[in-house]
């Protein structure tokens, strides 16, 4: 499995931040009011990336050897997890950026309470992005002196296989 690209994740946010934006012009244009998330999803982030870490924890132990060994199945879907997170994170901080820059775009100053809600999720976002990357940082192992390169992977002679 490849680590989380940080391009991606910031290309993510960017067309998610233009659909977030499109979207609160959409409604505004039809005359329905304007988008404005939950104030339970920034809690339910956070609670997803203090989640996310606390699963990758004993896999980063075991894989230091100072706890017993870790099923590698649940390695990868604790792996897996982080991903996915990390993606689901920029997602919602790109479309509450798109939210955030169209509230704050407006000739009408906005009500604190829907601004107020929008930068709670964008700071949720961010921080499960941020916990996502480092619980999948968590979830990989060193490689050992002795380990073959993959077919992906340059081998730079380093390879005893005489």
């Amino acid at each position: 499995m490849t680590r989380t690209n940080p391009l991606l994740l910031a290309a993510i946010a960017v067309v998610s931040g233009v659909a977030g934006f499109f979207v609160d012009q959409v409604l505004t244009g039809m005359g329905h009011p304007s988008f404005t998330p939950s104030p339970l999803l920034p809690i339910l982030l956070v609670a997803l990336a203090v989640a996310v870490v606390a699963a990758a924890i004993p896999v980063r132990r075991a894989t230091v050897g100072a706890a017993a060994p870790v099923d590698p199945f649940r390695a990868l879907r604790i792996a897996m997890m982080a991903k996915a997170s990390s993606i689901v994170g920029a997602l919602v901080a790109g479309s509450a950026g798109g939210l955030l820059v169209f509230v704050l775009t407006r000739p009408v100053s906005p009500s604190l309470g829907s601004t107020g809600a929008v930068i709670a999720a964008l700071g949720g976002g961010l921080l499960l992005v941020a916990g996502a990357l480092v619980a999948e940082h968590l979830c990989t192992i060193r490689k050992d002196d002795d380990d073959q390169p993959g077919p992906d992977e340059p081998d730079y002679g380093l390879s005893h296989s005489d």
